[in-house]
């Protein structure tokens, strides 16, 4: 029953928090989501993959799709729903956002406060299993809502503080709990493919602050997730692989723990695979634990990473998002060597079959493989050992650069894409202008 009243609030207190937002101006601007909209948001995927930001929810609801679980057809969580513990987390670290900067009487701090209330008194005096929504009747729930709007400033403070007793009386988890159960749960042998698929997502939410990230090691995190890059899943290892990512990401820290525990060799390989998810969340990982950071640099060279990535951009079968992140990473790897002058360039950064394979990228239709292409073709002119002759004569980088240009004038001229193309033309065109100054000092 206890756990059935923090499940329940919990969520109400999250959906409430969506509803409030939705209502930029006035109560009046009441939402309630139809069971089309609900369906609809559980089918939706629950993470999407992004170059800036691998990992997480792309939004609220799917955030709350993947807390609840199962979803019935009419849109409402169904009596055997289990709600994680990251799920639980999230939105923990939400109400005490909101309790702590609540909002303005315009902002729905009224409807907020009504529907909770009302959840929580529904909660208590019915103390039944099946109420995870509160299921009570909207309308009542609108007129107590305009009933709260009534109240004076210090009654909303005072039930503000009375809500706020209740969840320190429910003692939700702490992160490092939290984390703690789902590594115990991952040593755990014999735990189901089930189990350990939501143990892992909840360490993916979990290692998103860097506080928690930095956890990880001491609590047996990192060596438990450096096993599973062995198993036999494919979705144990893809996620494993994720969350190394993320916790390694801007972290000198877990990036120096996780490469003296050999993670970047299996890493290299899993980016082979045939399963392609597993492929991209390994090079999402490998690109974490390199970043700015010399000596997981020299691991990857060990590793032969360099010859892994021509190999993923000559192939023009490839999946568009491996080549995005290879190129992305190889960008990334001659910003290093820019910013060591002193240092020996490395011999890949000139090969004409490395820099053929990275300028066919601007012929893509994709034109943000495009834009990752110049990218990285401007960092590799601006490096001593990168010939320009090679790039007009072998590369063809002249012709491929007019062509461009070509195309963008014509996105130009349409209205949605106005803006994006002038952008990549601006690129272009440095690129261009770093490309012949180039040229102009070779021998003709």
């Amino acid at each position: 029953m206890r756990r059935s009243l923090v499940v329940g609030l919990c969520l109400w207190f999250s959906l409430t928090l969506v509803i409030a937002d939705a209502n930029d101006s006035s109560l009046e601007g009441l939402i309630w989501s139809s069971a089309k909209e609900d369906s609809a948001a559980a089918a939706a995927p629950v993470v999407h993959d992004a170059d800036g930001f691998d990992g997480g929810f792309s939004s609220l609801d799917s955030m709350l799709q993947w807390a609840i679980g199962p979803v019935t057809k009419q849109g409402l969580p169904d009596n055997s729903i289990d709600v994680s513990f990251a799920g639980l987390h999230s939105i923990r670290a939400m109400i005490e956002e909101f309790l702590l900067h609540p909002p303005s009487r315009d902002k729905g701090v009224f409807l907020w406060l009504a529907e909770v209330w009302a959840v929580v008194w529904y909660i208590w005096g019915e103390r039944n299993d099946r109420v995870f929504w509160g299921h009570s009747d909207p309308a009542k729930l609108k007129d107590t809502a305009q009933d709260v709007k009534q109240l004076s400033p210090s009654e909303i403070k005072k039930r503000q503080e009375e809500i706020k007793d209740l969840i320190e009386e429910l003692k939700l988890p702490s992160d490092a709990k939290l984390m703690q159960i789902a590594v115990d749960d991952l040593k755990n042998s014999s735990l189901s493919l089930e189990d350990r698929h939501r143990a892992l997502q909840e360490l993916l939410v979990l290692v998103e602050p860097i506080d928690n990230a930095n956890d990880l090691d001491k609590l047996g995190g990192l060596a438990v997730l450096t096993r599973e890059l062995n198993h036999v899943d494919p979705d144990v290892r893809k996620i494993a692989a994720w969350i190394l990512g993320k916790a390694s990401q801007n972290n000198p820290i877990v990036q120096k723990q996780v490469l003296e525990l050999g993670a970047l060799a299996k890493l290299v390989s899993m980016v082979k695979s045939d399963f392609v998810e597993e492929a991209i969340k390994a090079l999402y990982a490998i690109s974490s634990l390199v970043q700015n950071n010399l000596s997981g640099q020299k691991l990857f060279y060990a590793e032969a990473g360099e010859t892994m990535l021509q190999d993923i951009l000559s192939n023009s079968s490839m999946d568009i998002r491996l080549q995005k992140k290879a190129v992305f990473l190889a960008s990334d790897l001659a910003v290093t060597q820019l910013e060591k002058p002193d240092e020996a360039e490395r011999p890949f950064f000139g090969d004409r079959f490395f820099l053929k394979s990275v300028v066919n990228l601007i012929h893509s239709t994709d034109i943000d493989l495009q834009e990752k292409a110049l990218i990285a073709l401007k960092n590799l002119l601006l490096l001593r050992t990168t010939k320009a002759q090679v790039l007009k004569e072998f590369c063809g980088l002249d012709a491929a650069l007019e062509r461009m240009r070509m195309k963008l004038k014509v996105l130009m001229e349409e209205e949605d894409h106005r803006d994006y193309a002038m952008d990549v033309e601006d690129l272009r065109s440095q690129v261009e202008q770093i490309f012949l100054e180039k040229l102009g000092k070779v021998p003709t």
